[in-house]
């Protein structure tokens, strides 16, 4: 038995219809919403002279990005364009086989091209990148693009309905959690174990709606965990008022997919809730948020036992001078059933397993260039033998260190 669509269906229209009863008292409209509702306030202020930073890149970090350079491009449109190059080396103890104690390779090239205003706008992200995760044997940048999202994984049409209004066709950010997918995005180098349990990019159609002066909603009709088969639904709603953002997030098949690969794990097969505050006000974000999944029972896919995963973060940094941050998370995840009774194994460490790691990411930023180091530890507990750290899978506890250096290249106009 699949998940039955009715529930996730009435748990989005439930919320859509409270979101637009409230935003039934507002009287101002608000701008259109970017491609995942963000506070303003987490994405780097452009100098007054500058141009402004691309409106639908994401940064939920301490790290600021540069004003785009802006050129005339004749039949394209005058263009925004940003850059980044990094490099990534890990250190790490307990490594599984086929991983290493120590790795350093360029981790991100990538260039970020759009069109941003006009009746047709339109957002390419294109080149190399790595996505390292927590618990998760390192991939290379040539090995994750191909395994993955392509050379390209961003790239979509925009278009704006009225001020209030727009639609987004193409591949697209998922919707769903408090982390995205490309280092230089987010508090931490490495993404986490709740993380790991989302999906990243898919393919499909969006609709972003600003409903009163507080209110934005997103709704998207897409092949989830990047399966090509169109049959996912997925929402987000974001309310804002001064320094606190409130965002749900609700995701689901809504039919079945048996297909899998690296990019198109079982939990294609799942749906998902996220709840997110985030709090941002002079040096500080602090941002908690809860999420829980659930792979229904389905035979045809695999899934001899209905399987979830409930667990959440919280992500904090401080801001001091002269550039330096300092941010932290830390986060549990459980996931439910045994080794015994056919559950999946969802968080890697063997079916009812649980998982809690820290992380603190000292960061230095000056312009265009940052250095940045994860010191990260993760401990698994009731773990299936084999399933964890080390030669022999047997070793509850990983400790990582990792260095990032980077470039982001822009407008250098300054104030």
């Amino acid at each position: 038995m699949y998940m039955n669509p009715n529930r996730i269906l009435q748990t989005m229209a439930g919320t859509l219809l409270a979101i637009a009863l409230v935003a039934g008292a507002q009287t101002t409209p608000a701008p259109a919403p970017e491609t995942t509702p963000v506070p303003a306030a987490q994405t780097a202020p452009a100098p007054a002279t500058a141009p402004a930073p691309l409106p639908t890149f994401v940064l939920t970090g301490p790290l600021q990005w540069l004003p785009p350079a802006i050129f005339d491009a004749g039949p394209l449109g005058k263009l925004s364009v940003n850059g980044i190059v990094t490099g990534f080396s890990v250190f790490q103890s307990n490594p599984v086989p086929g991983d290493d104690n120590a790795q350093a390779t360029l981790s991100d090239g990538q260039i970020f091209i759009q069109k941003p205003d006009g009746k047709y706008q339109y957002y390419i992200q294109a080149g190399a990148y790595t996505m390292p995760t927590l618990s998760v044997p390192f991939l290379s940048a040539q090995d994750t693009v191909k395994n993955f999202y392509g050379p390209v994984p961003v790239a979509f049409l925009k278009l704006p309905v009225g001020k209030t209004t727009s639609f987004e066709i193409g591949s697209l950010p998922t919707l769903m959690g408090a982390e995205s997918t490309f280092t230089y995005q987010n508090f931490n180098i490495e993404r986490g174990i709740v993380w790991n349990q989302e999906n990243a990019v898919n393919r499909g159609i969006q609709v972003n709606q600003a409903l009163g002066k507080y209110l934005a909603a997103s709704v998207s009709w897409n092949d989830g965990y990047y399966s090509s088969r169109y049959s996912w639904l997925s929402g987000s709603v974001t309310l804002t008022k001064g320094p606190h953002v409130l965002v749900y997030d609700g995701m689901g098949n809504l039919g079945q997919t048996a297909y899998q690969t690296a990019a198109t794990p079982v939990q294609n097969n799942g749906y998902m809730h996220a709840v997110i505050y985030t709090y941002t006000k002079g040096p500080w974000i602090v941002s908690p948020y809860f999420q829980y999944g659930k792979l229904p029972t389905n035979a045809k896919v695999g899934v001899t036992k209905g399987t979830s995963a409930t667990g959440g973060a919280l992500n904090v940094s401080y801001a001091f001078k002269s550039g330096f941050s300092l941010p932290a998370r830390v986060e549990y995840l459980a996931s439910s059933g045994s080794a015994t009774d056919g559950s999946v194994n969802l968080l890697g460490f063997g079916a009812g397993s649980a998982g809690t790691t820290f992380t603190a990411t000292p960061t230095y930023q000056k312009g265009g260039m940052y250095l940045r180091s994860d010191l990260a530890w993760v401990h698994a507990s009731d773990y299936a033998t084999g399933a964890v750290f080390g030669k022999t899978g047997t070793t509850a506890d990983q400790f990582r260190a990792v260095l990032e250096f980077g470039f982001i290249f822009g407008n250098n106009i300054q104030k």
